[in-house]
């Protein structure tokens, strides 16, 4: 990718983008016209000067070729990264139209870059640094009492649900959300963030619509077996017990063995909350053939750093969490910046899709879905919505709710027009959650989310 050869594509540098405002005004600076002073290094930095409403021009400068997702620089007073100079910038050099020539950086670019190498240097050398440096006695000390004030939130929890059922699930609706908030707030106070989460999702199904006391009964029990998996977890095998301490909200490290790879970038979309925006990464190992899911975060109403845009590849070594069945890995040492790859997952049938799933659920029986690509889908209307149906009509995936409520539903309509394609997403209890497709006759994936 440092080579001026190897571009990126414009939704590329557009998935970068923080929220859809930034996407549109970067792609108004994705021309000439308000740039000047542009230019690219061989090392992987991008720069350039941008009228701005000042007199003075706005100074951006990008670092390409960092391993974990593009570094941004600009003198405007934006507090979005990267900001819509940046996208228009990285607009201009993805477009290969010479209006970003190879040279030698300016002092300010320059001066910026040696700072970020200076910086890297002493973070890889801090992490050489000799550990368990801490005292292991007071760790362990921390740790039991925070799983003792679990086990109290845990066998509270417990009551609560007793006492909801004892009830009648129709007083779950007359009570309202105060009733789960209050109870979400004394797991909190357990230090149980991942049952808090769970009670929360609760308070919102009486409000759900038709059916809502099964789909209540439903979760209830899944929260009453994660209950009971942490209060007899000295029962459980190792890989079902780290599921366990993961789901209540555990902190883990990434002590897996490194897996060193190619891993594709298959998709990436945010979720965000009052407190917090996350940032899911699916990736595809093209050599071992394994799936993996990185995890980054930010402040609410900041995009986390950690970006990867769809079709890019990474050299790069990840470390896996542990629990069995869990997908979630930490980013580690990275042997070259990603760059374009026309390599594709191989795909599978609806049927196997939801097989995987059903496997999936005796690892781990919270898990609400699986990363599939399915090879050969066409995606028709039903009556309760739409469908993914393989090409041969032998079976087909519902679309869940989500997906039928975002834009990329109809893009993915658009771009089969009848006609089966290749598509990456979530199959889960809810059905299929379409994030990237990939078209017949073009190798360029195109992103759902």
């Amino acid at each position: 990718m440092t080579q001026q050869g190897v571009r990126w594509t414009a939704d590329q540098v557009l998935a970068l983008a923080p929220d859809t405002a930034s996407r549109k005004a970067g792609s108004k600076l994705g021309a000439a016209g308000p740039w000047s002073g542009t230019g690219s290094s061989d090392e992987g930095t991008v720069w350039g000067l941008c009228k701005g409403s000042g007199s003075k021009p706005y100074q951006t400068v990008v670092d390409i070729a960092d391993v974990s997702g593009p570094a941004y620089k600009c003198s405007c007073p934006s507090r979005k990264f990267p900001c819509k100079h940046a996208l228009g910038l990285l607009l201009l050099w993805a477009g290969e139209d010479g209006s970003v020539p190879s040279g030698q950086a300016p002092d300010w670019a320059e001066q910026w870059m040696e700072g970020r190498r200076q910086r890297a240097e002493e973070k890889k050398a801090g992490g050489a640094s000799p550990s368990g440096s801490g005292d292991p006695e007071a760790a362990r000390r921390r740790a039991e009492r925070r799983a003792e004030r679990v086990t109290a939130g845990a066998t509270e929890l417990e009551q609560r649900l007793a006492d909801l059922l004892r009830g009648g699930l129709a007083g779950a609706e007359q009570a309202g959300y105060g009733l789960w908030e209050e109870t979400a707030a004394r797991m909190v106070d357990a230090q149980a963030s991942g049952l808090a989460a769970r009670v929360r999702e609760l308070g919102a199904i009486p409000s759900s619509g038709p059916g809502w006391p099964v789909r209540l009964l439903e979760e209830c029990a899944l929260l009453h077996l994660l209950d009971q998996g942490w209060l007899r977890r000295e029962r459980l095998p190792d890989g079902l017990a780290a599921t366990v301490r993961s789901r209540v909200g555990l902190p883990a490290s990434a002590d897996g063995p490194p897996v060193r790879d190619q891993w594709l970038v298959l998709a990436q979309y945010d979720t965000a909350d009052a407190r917090l925006t996350t940032r899911r990464i699916w990736l595809y190992g093209t050599g071992s053939g394994r799936s993996a899911l990185l995890l980054s975060y930010g402040a609410a109403g900041r995009a986390p750093e950690l970006a990867l845009p769809v079709g890019l590849a990474l050299d790069a070594e990840l470390s896996s969490y542990p629990g069995t069945g869990q997908l979630r890995a930490a980013l580690g040492e990275q042997f070259a910046p990603p760059a374009p790859s026309s390599i594709r997952p191989p795909g599978m049938t609806t049927t196997e899709a939801a097989a995987r799933y059903g496997e999936a659920l005796r690892d781990d029986p919270w898990l609400d879905s699986v990363p599939v690509t399915l090879g050969q889908v066409v995606p028709i209307p039903d009556a309760d919505g739409w469908q993914l149906a393989d090409a041969d009509g032998e079976a087909a995936l519902p679309l869940t709710p989500t997906a039928r409520s975002r834009p990329g539903l109809w893009r993915l309509v658009a771009l089969s027009g009848g006609v089966p394609l290749k598509v990456f997403g979530e199959c889960g209890h809810r059905g299929f959650t379409p994030l990237t497709a990939w078209p017949e006759g073009t190798g360029e994936p195109v992103r759902l989310c």
